[in-house]
């Protein structure tokens, strides 16, 4: 996983701050690995897969909230409180996967159809 600082991630629609503290998985070992391994997401926090329409988790021990997302930036599905040792569904017009701490969504209203933007990271 590439380590990055600055990755935050806005939820224009909502006025949200949903990631203040993220990282991007954008090699293939980095994508697989995920967050295999990593103690559970706290609020804040969050993993940007890409480039990426699906996600397993398996071999994690904690559930995850996870946003698919468009090029556009903009959220075209959302799995909530998916638990360890699943498949996500594969979402054509998902350009990268978001994955967030169980709760993250419900908490910040996000919906699909809310436009994201990204900062610290040029896709």
């Amino acid at each position: 996983m590439v380590q990055q600082p600055q990755l935050r991630v806005e939820n224009l629609t909502r006025g949200q701050t949903l990631v203040w503290a993220g990282r991007v998985a954008d090699t293939f070992w980095a994508s697989l690995r995920g967050l295999i391994g990593h103690k559970p997401l706290v609020a804040g926090e969050g993993l940007i897969l890409v480039p990426s329409n699906s996600i397993h988790t398996h071999f994690m021990g904690f559930p995850i909230d996870v946003l698919y997302v468009d090029k556009a930036q903009q959220v075209v599905a959302v799995d909530h409180d998916m638990a360890p040792w699943r498949f996500g569904r594969i979402h054509r017009r998902a350009h990268f996967v978001l994955e967030l701490p169980a709760g993250a969504i419900a908490a910040s209203g996000t919906q699909v159809g809310d436009q994201l933007e990204v900062q610290g990271y040029r896709f």
